[in-house]
């Protein structure tokens, strides 16, 4: 279910500590879980039974069960903040006349310290961590973005194995700049061209993935660039924007960049940096949201990151299952009463076990 881990350890611990008396008895291990399957089976019948039917369009008995996850942590006095998020951020993913799970890698956590964890928020759109580059000065806010995401790097091609130059003529040294300089600018070129504005560019282990020389004619052909994309990133940017990364020059294309009516940075401090906001995305990007994590020491926020978490999951076992059945070990009663009066009528060691 995602979230209750310690009622599983204590319900698994008692289990194993009542089989053991079943093997003390003598009583094959096989037939143990046999009979515990079944009880099982009978068990999920009996609660289902009882429960009560949920409507996914009722937003507000799911937030009184994501405050019932919420209520158990370390955050818990923020639950009324922090429940409506991850209810409105699960919606925002599902369609929820037709959904039956709900894929959380749609919904990406974004952690920030510095701010109360009441300023934690819900982001229609994307925010990413990285920084701006800010070397060339190059703009830091555009309206109606085009943006591109490239997974080449922005600097001069490096030979495969480790040469060393010897430049022994000055006239030679200012054809390999020039050399250079042609490239990059050429590179820029045609990727203003297709009219990005906006451009993502994927971390590089090789080599730089810009260079201060080719983030300058960015700047000049006013081209905000975002460097340091980690791969791991790269599916999910690609997915919430409904950009396609382009793996080499040849194949950055316009139809591969994606509209956003406002990219801008948001500062957060002084020492914190800032996050970078990408909103009034096309609505032909699937449903995918971030959610925006803040608290004022480094514990915190894990707690606070992995409590929502916990909220996520709780809202998405409802949309699995509509179901909801009381607190308070009152269903846990009311299987143990139905499974006892069960097992008279099966007889035999299975009852026993049962």
């Amino acid at each position: 279910a995602g979230d209750g881990t310690t009622s599983v350890v204590v319900i698994a611990g008692a289990l194993l500590q009542a089989s053991e008396r079943l093997l003390a008895k003598g009583i094959h291990p096989q037939t143990i879980t046999e009979a515990f399957l079944k009880a099982a089976d009978k068990a999920e019948q009996i609660l289902q039974d009882v429960s009560i039917p949920v409507d996914l369009n009722d937003r507000d008995s799911l937030i009184k069960a994501a405050i019932t996850s919420l209520s158990s942590k370390v955050v818990s006095q923020e639950s009324d903040t922090l429940a409506p998020i991850a209810v409105d951020a699960v919606l925002k993913v599902i369609d929820a006349k037709t959904a039956t799970n709900v894929d959380l890698n749609d919904i990406r956590l974004v952690a920030k310290l510095g701010a109360t964890t009441d300023e934690t928020e819900l982001i229609d759109g994307l925010a990413l961590t990285q920084r701006i580059a800010r070397n060339a000065g190059g703009p830091t806010r555009i309206e109606k973005a085009k943006i591109g995401l490239i997974q080449f790097c922005l600097s001069a091609p490096k030979t495969d194995m480790e040469s060393n130059i010897q430049v022994r003529d000055y006239t030679q040294m200012d054809r390999l700049l020039r050399e250079e300089r042609t490239l990059l600018a050429k590179m820029v070129k045609q990727i203003a061209k297709t009219g990005c504005n906006v451009l993502l560019v994927q971390k590089s282990i090789l080599r730089d993935s810009v260079t201060d020389l080719s983030l300058d004619f960015c700047a000049k052909a006013k081209i905000m660039v975002v460097r340091d994309i980690e791969r791991d990133d790269v599916e999910f940017i690609s997915k919430i924007l409904g950009v396609e990364a382009a793996s080499s020059l040849d194949t950055f294309t316009e139809d591969k960049l994606a509209k956003a009516d406002l990219v801008c940075e948001q500062s957060l401090g002084t020492e914190l940096g800032s996050i970078i906001r990408f909103t009034g995305l096309s609505p032909t990007a699937s449903g995918c949201c971030s959610v925006l994590v803040r608290a004022t020491n480094a514990l915190l926020l894990d707690e606070t990151e992995r409590s929502i978490h916990d909220a996520l999951c709780v809202v998405r076992s409802l949309v699995k299952k509509k179901a909801l059945i009381a607190g308070g070990s009152a269903p846990e009663m009311e299987v143990s009463q139905k499974l006892a009066a069960w097992a008279r009528t099966v007889g035999g060691i299975t009852a026993v076990c049962i």
